[in-house]
């Protein structure tokens, strides 16, 4: 008897051991599990030119720039001219576009030929514009994706992010030969986890003097990371949602919103976002993006939607609008 009574006890003893060892694991390799920046397994290696057949003429180059820790990162750039005036000496105005990646098991260049049609189309709907106008859209490599160095975390993507704005207030100061003209507009542009580093540099960084936040755009965003533990494990007998208060990374785009609101309140201006739902997206659900856009409205905010039609975002229907 005493053997059959002792054997409930050492079942329990192991689950309960296993159930907190796991618990325990996600804890601390959360960095790891949420980012998974060494996938695919190609990730590292992957070069521009692998894509160069599917860019639709758009030419991407390298960059580096170091953030404020020394930490060496990627960037890939391209420069295209819009308007009816292309080929003048020099452009009557400039935006730029700063993009933020996925960021789960992912890497820019596999991104490129998306990004490249993107720009195409921006190319022909603008092509009957009056004057030369110059975008530079520059794709973030996270700290410990493709080239970068580094190992993720949300606290180095506030770093990287800031870095990689540093590059374009440098960029944009070069190409306009230290002339003092109006601020540049910049679109941030996050897809997935990305959404939530474009948030958070909207919200917490000031601007250069020589650019201006025009827009956010947000692909498949979530409200925050604890928001999707809930709705990965909405069992109430599994410990994940429960960790909450142990996570280093937030991403919480929830509370940017408000922080972008305040921080814009006595300002004439109101960066506009963008919202996009990926029809198919496998792990964020609509209506995480769909609170997001409630509480942009409720805002100060201009708030947009669209849906696209793949399961990573990369809509198709943007809106074309005046961003010089």
């Amino acid at each position: 008897m005493e053997g059959l009574a002792l054997a409930p006890v050492v079942f329990g003893g192991l689950l309960v051991s296993l159930w907190t060892w796991k618990c325990l694991m996600m804890v601390v390799f959360q960095n790891k599990i949420i980012y998974m920046p060494g996938l695919p397994p190609n990730s590292r290696w992957e070069k521009i030119n692998d894509y160069r057949d599917r860019l639709a003429g758009i030419s991407w180059r390298e960059e580096r720039v170091r953030a404020a820790d020394g930490t060496d990162l990627a960037l890939c750039v391209t420069d295209i001219e819009l308007g009816s005036e292309r080929g003048s000496s020099s452009p009557d105005a400039a935006f730029y576009i700063l993009y933020f990646q996925v960021g789960n098991a992912s890497s820019i260049p596999p991104r490129l030929p998306d990004l490249s049609s993107t720009l195409s189309m921006l190319k022909r709907e603008m092509a009957a514009e009056k004057r030369k106008v110059r975008c530079t859209m520059v794709c973030l490599s996270y700290r410990g994706y493709w080239t970068s160095r580094g190992r993720p975390s949300e606290k180095g993507f506030r770093l990287d992010s800031a870095a990689a704005m540093g590059w374009i207030s440098r960029t944009h100061q070069e190409a306009s030969h230290g002339a003092l003209q109006s601020p540049a507009e910049v679109i941030l542009w996050g897809q997935s986890i990305g959404s939530g580093v474009a948030t958070n540099l909207a919200a917490e960084s000031s601007m250069p003097d020589n650019l201006r936040l025009n827009s956010l755009v947000l692909e498949t965003p979530f409200t925050s990371v604890r928001a999707m533990l809930e709705v990965l494990y909405p069992q109430k007998w599994l410990p994940y949602k429960y960790l909450w208060p142990f996570l280093r990374n937030h991403l919480d785009s929830w509370k940017n919103f408000e922080l972008i609101a305040n921080a814009y309140s006595a300002k004439s201006s109101v960066p506009e976002v963008m919202i996009v739902q990926a029809a198919k997206d496998e792990l964020v659900p609509a209506e995480l993006s769909q609170k997001l856009y409630d509480r942009g409205e409720k805002g100060r905010f201009s708030v947009l939607g669209a849906e696209s039609q793949g399961d990573e975002g990369m809509s198709k229907g943007y809106e074309t609008k005046s961003w010089y």
